[in-house]
């Protein structure tokens, strides 16, 4: 059954769409993908071309907006908006260590979860127009690794797109895994360090956290294990334009005194638990190297071997030699599959996926360079999360793509200002900037 409600301003509507698991097997097992229409209640708001929305990740469902919020405001002037939920994500058939059990062992659950990728992705999308638009082509937004769906949309069904826009997800089209986190890792050091010229107090408070976990094993409530490396991946915080304020109120006031001595507060924990947890969107961790993987190589936990070529990340020897304690941001590694009770059941699955060898190519340079779809991209200088440099080389690998670069945002601009930014990309696309 439809439902149909209203919030503020807009008219929303729930659709559900059944699509092939595989859609090279179109008359086998077919998935449900659920996305919300949103429309403006302003006079002809329903009948403005359509704007589908690709949320970063991978492992998360399109925002939850209350009414016309960030950027989804701007986006009604022009457009009716889909707002999907990946496959696997939000109301889409879910994917987790409660449902993965049900396709059979490890290695069943690897062989579907090959199948959540960009290239999946968009075959969804271009399923699902034709019931939407009639078939008419309709613009795409894509944040962070919707950018990556966006590049693979434009790789291998540009037919489908009227307008491309990326924020902060303009992939290497070449680069392994490896290439991705010997850039990542100089910036997280970057990050790290611009945090404690932030925050100098911060350098003592995170060694002591660091020290106390060093010498004490710390269960976070519901089972997740806090170990120091788990506490350094609280830099995921540093990519965000707000990250380091929130890093350096949760870790202010990490201790109480008990009878027993100095402990880890219970608020302390509790907001930790709520950074590190991938219980909301464990797809992230199981997949996040996966979305790189192309050809041959497996990617063979890339973020862990390529760490070992970093070693100021190494917190013994930072606590050993007084050294400031390094913070990571996006790098999932093997641990984290014994820290987290939502990843311990996948951790067998995780190591068959960075084993895979057998990964399509995700797109196409050849095709790229011949585009003919209006694109814009935002480009955040220094992005944590995607390296500036890679972007701007596949820029100049697309036809006619209009950069925008900018050091006004960490990875977030389109959550922090969104209709700033989203208007900002629908005038280069235009031609009207």
């Amino acid at each position: 059954m439809t439902a149909t409600y209203r919030q503020p301003g807009v008219v929303l509507t729930d659709r559900r769409f059944r699509v092939p698991l595989d859609h090279d097997a179109p008359a086998g097992e077919r998935i449900e993908v659920y996305a919300r229409e949103v429309v403006s209640t302003a006079p002809g708001g329903a009948e403005l071309p359509w704007l589908v929305y690709l949320t970063g990740g991978p492992g998360f469902g399109a925002t939850r907006f209350n009414g016309k919020e960030s950027w989804l405001g701007r986006a009604l002037e022009d457009f009716r908006v889909l707002l999907i939920d990946q496959r696997g994500t939000g109301g889409s058939t879910p994917a987790n260590r409660q449902t993965l059990p049900l396709r059979g062992g490890p290695r069943e659950q690897a062989d579907y979860l090959a199948h959540f990728r960009a290239d999946s992705i968009v075959r969804d999308c271009e399923a699902i127009r034709p019931e939407v638009t009639g078939g008419a082509p309709w613009t795409v937004l894509g944040q962070s690794f919707g950018g990556f769906c966006v590049t693979h949309y434009l790789s291998y069904a540009p037919e489908g797109l009227h307008t491309a826009l990326i924020t902060g997800g303009l992939p290497t089209l070449e680069g392994h895994a490896d290439d991705v986190y010997r850039a990542a890792y100089p910036r997280m050091e970057r990050k790290s360090a611009a945090h404690y010229a932030r925050y100098p107090q911060d350098v003592e408070r995170a060694r002591e956290i660091a020290e106390y976990l060093a010498e004490h094993e710390q269960v976070l409530p519901g089972g997740y294990r806090l170990t120091v490396p788990a506490f350094q991946s609280l830099g995921i915080l540093l990519g965000a334009s707000s990250g380091s304020h929130r890093l350096h109120y949760l870790i202010e006031d990490a201790f109480v005194r008990t009878p027993s001595g100095p402990v880890l507060s219970d608020a302390f924990q509790e907001n930790v638990l709520s950074v590190l947890s991938y219980a909301a969107g464990p797809l992230y961790a199981v997949l996040h190297e996966a979305v790189y993987g192309q050809g041959e190589r497996p990617t063979d936990w890339s973020a862990e071997r390529v760490r070992g070529e970093f070693p100021r990340f190494d917190a013994g020897k930072s606590l050993a030699d007084n050294a400031p304690l390094l913070f990571t941001g996006e790098a999932v590694q093997r641990w984290m599959f014994d820290s987290d009770p939502a990843l311990r059941p996948l951790r067998e699955t995780a190591e068959l996926l960075a084993a895979r060898t057998d990964w399509p190519r995700l797109y196409d340079p050849e095709r790229l360079a011949a585009n003919e779809v209006p694109v814009a991209a935002a480009i955040y200088h220094d992005d944590m999360y995607v390296d500036t440099d890679h972007s701007l080389a596949t820029a100049r690998a697309i036809r006619g793509l209009r950069t925008w670069v900018t050091d006004e945002f960490e990875h977030d601009g389109l959550r922090a200002e969104g209709p700033r930014v989203l208007d900002r990309l629908l005038a280069l696309a235009r031609g009207d900037a």
